[in-house]
């Protein structure tokens, strides 16, 4: 019989044993109706002995690691255990209508579990996960903030996002080095964005690369030579001091300029 896992750093993995904590984020995901819930990387099932038993949820897990696979196959026969890489997943193919996703995030997967979300963000209505304290803030900031950037504002067009509650180091087995923190993302309204959305994403990329310059000149790259045309003011600000709707209306100027006089390649 299995009784351990053991912790592995190359997966980053920093196992809950606070069972107040995992009730919490588990009680975080809010569900009316019949759902189904993908959670990543449940390690020894924390959080999994309270989401197997709710109602709405229609559960399943994915672990790519295969000791802990084996652990939950013997302590949980009843579960569905997906063995593999939630990054290599094809969410439209597995959950073609839709589905929810919880976690202990691995830190050193938070951001790309994220990207992941955002590509089949009308698919997934509602994330709720435990990441490092200090990317949780950044993705919650506001514009505005030293720490809000990338990811910040990509879900931020995309999400409602709330930092719901701080988690102490001394909670995990093995303690991480760093505080972590619950957040929740709730798919908003946006169907989509009064933009190409794809260059959205380019230009908020290619802002952020050189955050303390101002957009005339981290944007560079994605602007032809200057013509007659006169400038506008959101040019004169730095990337972090921009929402979602000043970058939707930067990304309508820089395809106007591409389309009047393409970049040089």
């Amino acid at each position: 019989m299995i009784t351990q896992v053991r912790a592995k750093k190359s997966l980053g993995q920093h196992f809950l044993k606070d069972e107040g904590i995992a009730r919490r984020i588990a009680d975080s995901l809010e569900l009316s109706e019949r759902t189904p819930v993908l959670e990543i990387g449940p390690g020894m099932g924390v959080l999994t002995k309270y989401l197997i038993n709710n109602p709405n949820a229609d559960f399943t897990v994915v672990e790519i690691d295969k000791e802990s696979v084996a652990y939950l196959n013997e302590h949980y026969p009843e579960l569905r255990v997906i063995d593999g890489d939630f990054l290599k997943m094809r969410l439209d193919q597995v959950y073609p209508d839709g589905l929810c996703v919880i976690g202990n995030f691995p830190y050193n997967i938070s951001s790309q579990i994220f990207f992941k979300v955002l590509e089949y963000r009308d698919l997934v209505p509602q994330v709720v996960g435990m990441i490092q304290k200090e990317v949780a803030e950044r993705l919650a900031e506001p514009p505005g903030s030293r720490t809000y950037g990338i990811l910040s504002v990509l879900l931020q067009a995309y999400y409602d996002i709330e930092y719901l509650f701080t988690v102490d180091e001394n909670v995990f087995a093995p303690p991480p080095k760093v505080k972590s923190a619950v957040i929740r993302l709730k798919r908003n309204s946006r169907k989509s964005l009064d933009c190409d959305e794809k260059l959205f994403f380019t230009v908020v990329k290619t802002a952020f690369n050189q955050r303390r310059k101002q957009l005339r000149n981290s944007l560079k790259p994605l602007l032809p030579k200057k013509d007659d045309e006169a400038e506008p003011k959101i040019l004169d600000y730095r990337p972090e001091q921009l929402g979602v709707e000043d970058f939707v209306e930067l990304t309508n100027y820089v395809a106007r300029r591409q389309a009047d006089n393409p970049p040089d390649t």
